[in-house]
């Protein structure tokens, strides 16, 4: 029977502690986020103090994205099983436990499996977050605010990391790189447990499906495997190719399950959905050019520039700000004005745009004069392209399905990042290493020559970056087709199992 919003029962009305709910939402997500950026200026300093080989030293990042990678679909259905507030709090105690873990490390062993620990929890957090928004923001103005908050955390936290990561090495101790997980944990945690309720009604009450767990898993941690390894041990290298040949199997036989068991754990009606599809798509490929150059730039400043871990940190704040208000102030302002593929497609437009002007980079390039200006205009880009992707993947989808959902958002970011960090280091250290051979019989500066072919290597890869960026457009603008949402729009609050039409304009429907 056709209701009206405003004579929706009680149960369906937005929750009133939902914007206090939304800050530890955010707090949480900051913390996943930062964590996959934040190790990474520790990293020398702690492979020391461990006695980590320079083999091995990978494995302190490569850990982390594997469970984490591997372990997301599982933890968006167990929080749809469980509940998304109880996923919620769990995932924030675990992952303050692996972190209390980590910082205490006294051998490789305690620190990769801390590291392992810390990407498990964070696959069950980090769905149970977005499917909390989904679910809790269901008018259209509200919800593009809180995803415009949530995209800018999403999209900036990784620079914060690094960040945070330079003042905590540089000041403290890398150790504290783990430890200041603990009461970002403890606030999120403790707020989530006392402000957010959650109707038993949105519980999707079946069945785990075992074989899709298994697949989906194994699938996905042998696909971020097999680029995490082809980065440091080639493409041809045989363990490399037979991750990706078993990831291809593997994955196929997960999709051929989830078409034939009753109660799947990834129901393909969530990902065969046109705009969904385009929101993975183009969120995973968008991904690829960013974690590329987190990568380029780090090394640049620190490498070719000289500056130090806080310097570094600070030097990526432009790209931070230009994320939080291309999210906050463009896309919550023109979300419901515009279809949201009229804010992606320009957004990584506007990406790709920031990308080219770093294809200028050489030796004494000058920070104001163009690194500024790019990550200004590719944090906006990112900024505004980030924050509707994130509401149209959970628009329109069954409370029941809200959580894995959720995590496919962040499985196409997860994957996405492993293939730009193996595939752009690939092709910046070919370029190096052609440029290097190619000058060293007549130089009379080695050094500078070493920094000259690494700043080549760094500007052929993200020549790559800005072409994949342009493609993230393409799919974004003739992909989704999803028009702007009116008051009525579903999200995964008021979907009923059917999918979102292209535009809305019927009043809620309730069975």
């Amino acid at each position: 029977m056709a209701q009206t919003a405003q004579a929706l029962p009680d149960a369906s009305r937005p929750d009133p502690q939902r914007w206090k709910a939304l800050i530890f939402i955010a707090l949480a997500q900051l913390m996943v986020v930062l964590d996959a950026t934040i190790v990474n200026i520790a990293l020398p300093t702690a492979q020391e103090d461990l006695g980590i080989s320079d083999g091995n030293r990978q494995w302190v990042i490569t850990a982390y994205a594997l469970a984490f990678g591997g372990l997301l679909l599982f933890g968006g259905r167990v929080a749809d099983m469980w509940g998304r507030k109880r996923a919620f709090v769990i995932g924030l105690a675990g992952f303050a436990a692996a972190s209390a873990l980590g910082g205490a490390a006294t051998n490789e062993a305690m620190m990769l499996g801390a590291r392992a620990l810390q990407g498990a929890f964070g696959a069950l957090l980090a769905p149970a977050a977005l499917s909390l928004l989904s679910v809790m923001f269901t008018d259209a103005k509200e919800r593009a605010k809180a995803f415009g908050i949530y995209g800018a955390i999403a999209g900036g936290g990784g620079a914060v990391g690094l960040l945070l990561g330079g003042f905590l090495t540089e000041y403290l101790n890398w150790r504290w790189t783990f430890y200041v997980n603990i009461p970002f944990a403890i606030v999120a945690a403790v707020g989530a447990y006392l402000v957010i309720r959650e109707s038993d009604a949105a519980r999707n009450r079946s069945a785990l499906d075992v074989p899709g767990v298994v697949l989906s898993t194994l699938g996905l941690v042998a696909l971020v495997y097999g680029f995490a390894r082809a980065e440091h041990s080639g493409w041809s290298d045989g363990v490399t190719i037979g991750m990706f040949v078993a990831a291809v199997v593997l994955l196929a036989a997960f999709v051929v399950t989830e078409a034939k068991v009753k109660a799947p754990l990834l129901p393909l009606r969530v990902l065969t959905e046109r705009n969904r599809g385009g929101v993975y798509l183009s969120l995973g490929l968008a991904v690829i050019g960013m974690f590329g150059l987190f990568l380029f730039l780090t090394f640049y400043l620190q490498l070719v520039k000289g500056y130090s871990p806080v310097k570094t940190g600070f030097a990526f704040m432009p790209m931070v700000i230009g994320m939080i208000v291309g999210s906050t102030q463009i896309g919550t302002r023109l979300m419901t004005r515009v279809p949201a593929r009229m804010l992606m497609g320009p957004g990584f437009l506007a990406a790709a745009l920031g990308m080219l002007m770093l294809t200028q980079l050489d030796v004494d390039s000058s920070f104001t004069t163009l690194i500024l200006p790019a990550q200004l205009l590719l944090g906006l880009g990112m900024g505004t392209a980030f924050m509707p992707a994130m509401a149209l993947a959970t628009t329109g989808v069954a409370p029941t399905d809200a959580g894995v959902a959720s995590a496919m958002v962040n499985t196409s970011q997860q994957v996405g990042g492993a293939i730009g960090t193996a595939l752009l280091n690939t092709i910046a250290s070919s370029a190096t290493t052609s440029f290097v051979a190619d000058r060293a019989a007549g130089t009379t500066n080695p050094q500078l020559l070493e920094l000259q072919g690494m700043v080549h290597g760094f500007t052929s890869a993200i020549w790559w970056a800005v072409g994949i960026l342009v493609v993230s457009a393409a799919i974004a603008i003739f992909m989704i087709n999803a028009g702007r949402p009116g008051p009525g729009a579903p999200s995964a609050a008021s979907g009923d199992g059917a999918d979102a039409e292209a535009e809305v304009k019927i009043p809620v429907v309730m069975h």
